[in-house]
């Protein structure tokens, strides 16, 4: 007999049905740009001599289409499903619903365009421009929102733990964005970042690490607490250990982010700050790794007979790797060994393709049968992904460590007569080629599997007997009531919980940042940096247009091996203008800071045209159109306004005389290439002058150009 006091409702589901076409849609977009960028890194020639698909511009556009395209609509689609059946009730608003998913996808439609146009602010994961920044704020907040009138509105009393990570992960984000996306307009495809130097290397990095922590670990952890459960038929192990994991994990995620910029010029203190809360993360990494597998006590049988409880198991156990290896390269030694190599690759991909994907495979394979009311097609088929995701992730993570650690070694052995054993970066390129190509096979085998669930994914489909409707169903509202825990009264305020991990993020994000405002104060008072010039700005954003900034640091860090390679270790002061910051995250070739004046302009032309000709065994793509490309001298006078409105000292008129002074500068730039290279055209009205002329100023404090020189 039905309880009078139940309250029929129906689910949303045609939004999670949207969420998931997209998500499967966009992961073999996302996965298969993946694939071609690690070709491109094994041969040179599958950059095709295209503009617009060299891996300068491939590889961001890989790393937003994995990380917001196929893991944003994995998440999406999770948490639309799990809160409405959590909090047994329809979600908020179905307007809102509609606006959060179109939105979303207009977002990745506008990064998979721009992205390989070169519009781009070259920050890690948020290199989108200002517009579609303001696009992902808006969109943000309707999805939180929504999410939060969700909670309010629920018939029961106290929020699961997955709730907890999905509010987390709502309130944390939209700081990060907004925080890290603060810049001045030039135009409306270009923008410089408020922050500059090392203040922006660590805003940078503050966001980037924690869009791991908050967009790749918190969410999806909410999920793993709704969905391991339920595929297992059984409780969650420990709601005790839940509550140590979630409070501990929001606390101290946000503080490891320096760990990033261990041995650069960023301060010491800092550094150790970002060290010491990134090996105190083991702890509740852990904890939340074994609350889930422990879930599982006692019907480990039905791993065996089961394949979404495979990719779950396989998913919280490559989860806990990445957790262990995070903190293991967050100790300044093993990152002396490790960043800027391959071996970050690895770890990165261990967590992105094992951690995350597994665990959305997983999800998708439950909820496709229930939303489409019908039986999976192939439990077999559901097998084969796995065991091809599996020895696919095997073979990229064993390769990228191999490689990354082999490059280590060989960059950083020194002679017992205190020479460098390896003083070619290129020896050491040579070297993982082939580790290169096992990484590219490992890749594939992922998409094979993945091919798999698109077929069977189709199929369960098609199989659907009946038109596909909502699920209705009928609760009787719960009365909240009091209880001897802190903990269970607050799951009964979302908003109060809301409140709370913000607060918690705070802190850290506070007393790391704020200190940086002060940054000119670790500054000699004896030191004076040069403004770049005009030409060199329009030559520094060429370089970021075309991604060269994925490949090469501007970074020297102070070890014996790097001081002979490249020269003085970079300090901070030599960054105080950079708007964005070009220290860079992987070496894939040799680092950039002091290569001002180290060749002759012609050979930077031939090393743009062809790399091959300057250096044998180079994997860089050819950049031969920047011959032909003209300079846009008329967007200078705007672009050095920008400036001098962030603070860059700019003498009084030198926007008035900016087109004027470039032009000068470019012309005595391709004088030298005529006078070098003995050949008759005129390159000053061309690209390649001006990144030419950035490219020899690196490395350089002071400037020869009118106007710029500092006083005698």
């Amino acid at each position: 007999m039905t309880d009078p006091k139940a309250e029929s409702f129906k689910y949303d589901d045609v939004i999670v049905r949207n969420f998931l076409i997209a998500t499967i849609t966009w992961g073999a977009i996302a996965f298969l740009a993946g694939l071609l960028a690690a070709l491109q890194l094994a041969s040179h020639h599958f950059n095709f001599n295209l503009e617009w698909l060299t891996f300068g511009r491939l590889r961001p556009l890989h790393t937003n289409a994995a990380i917001f395209a196929f893991a944003g609509n994995t998440i999406f689609g999770g948490i639309y499903y799990s809160t409405q059946r959590l909090c047994k009730t329809r979600m908020f608003n179905d307007t809102l619903s509609k606006l959060h998913f179109w939105g979303w996808q207009l977002i990745i439609v506008l990064a998979a365009v721009t992205l390989p146009l070169g519009i781009t602010q070259s920050k890690e994961y948020a290199e989108l421009e200002w517009p579609i920044d303001i696009l992902i704020a808006v969109v943000w907040i309707i999805f939180g929102t929504n999410v939060i009138g969700t909670c309010v509105k629920r018939r029961v009393s106290h929020l699961y733990a997955g709730i907890w990570f999905y509010l987390a992960t709502i309130v944390t984000v939209a700081v990060l964005h907004v925080v890290n996306s603060l810049e001045l307009p030039v135009s409306f495809v270009q923008s410089y970042p408020v922050f500059a130097g090392a203040q922006d290397a660590l805003v940078q990095w503050w966001y980037g690490h924690n869009a791991v922590a908050f967009f790749l670990t918190t969410p999806f952890l909410g999920l793993m607490y709704y969905y391991v459960p339920k595929v297992a038929q059984r409780p969650i192990y420990s709601y005790r250990m839940s509550i140590v994991h979630f409070w501990s994990l929001v606390f101290i995620y946000i503080w490891a982010g320096p760990h990033h910029l261990l041995n650069t010029a960023l301060p010491e203190w800092a550094q150790t700050l970002g060290m010491v809360f990134s090996v105190m993360l083991w702890a509740p990494s852990w904890a939340g790794m074994l609350n889930g597998l422990l879930t599982l006590r006692g019907v480990w049988y039905k791993v065996r007979q089961e394949p979404i409880l495979k990719f779950f198991v396989a998913a919280l156990t490559f989860y806990g790797m990445s957790t262990f290896e995070g903190p293991l390269l967050s100790i300044k030694s093993v990152s002396a060994l490790g960043h800027y190599t391959d071996w970050i690759i690895g770890h990165v991909h261990s967590g992105a393709l094992g951690w995350n994907g597994l665990l959305g495979f997983g999800m998708i394979y439950y909820l496709v049968p229930k939303l489409w009311k019908t039986e999976l097609y192939s439990k077999r088929w559901a097998n084969y992904h796995f065991w091809l995701a599996l020895i696919g992730i095997i073979l990229y993570v064993v390769s990228m460590w191999t490689a990354g650690i082999t490059q280590g070694l060989m960059l950083n052995e020194v002679t017992p007569e205190g020479q460098l054993a390896y003083p070619d970066f290129i020896e050491t390129l040579v070297k993982i080629i082939p580790l290169y190509w096992v990484r590219a096979i490992g890749g594939a085998m992922y998409i094979a599997g993945y091919v798999f669930l698109i077929v069977n994914v189709v199929k369960t489909v098609k199989s659907a007997k009946a038109p596909v409707q909502d699920e209705e169903t009928s609760f009787v509202p719960e009365v909240v009531q009091k209880s001897s825990s802190w903990h269970r009264n607050l799951e009964a305020l979302p908003v109060s919980m809301l409140i709370l991990s913000l607060l918690g993020i705070l802190v850290g994000s506070v007393l790391e940042i704020l200190p940086t405002f002060y940054a000119q104060s670790f500054v000699p008072k004896t030191v004076k940096t040069v403004p770049y010039s005009a030409l060199e700005i329009q030559g520094r954003d060429i370089y970021i247009r075309e991604g060269c900034y994925v490949c090469h640091s501007q970074m020297i860090r102070p070890m014996l091996a790097e001081t002979l390679r490249y020269g003085a270790p970079s300090t901070l002061e030599e960054s105080i203008y950079d708007r964005p910051f070009q220290w860079g995250s992987k070496r894939t070739g040799p680092d950039v800071a002091r290569l001002g004046g180290k060749y002759p302009d012609l050979w930077h032309l031939k090393h743009m045209k062809d790399p091959r000709s300057t250096s044998a065994g180079s994997i860089m793509p050819n950049y031969a159109w920047l011959e032909e490309a003209k300079i846009r001298y008329d967007q200078l006078p705007k672009k050095i306004r920008v400036m001098q409105a962030l603070g860059v000292p700019y003498p009084d008129g030198y926007d008035e005389k900016s087109i004027e002074l470039a032009k000068a500068q470019a012309k005595e730039v391709a004088e030298n290439l005529k006078l070098e290279g003995g050949f008759t055209t005129d390159y000053s009205q061309n690209e390649i002058v001006a990144l030419i002329a950035y490219l020899q100023r690196l490395g350089k404090m002071d400037s020869d150009q009118p106007m710029l020189k500092k006083e005698e």
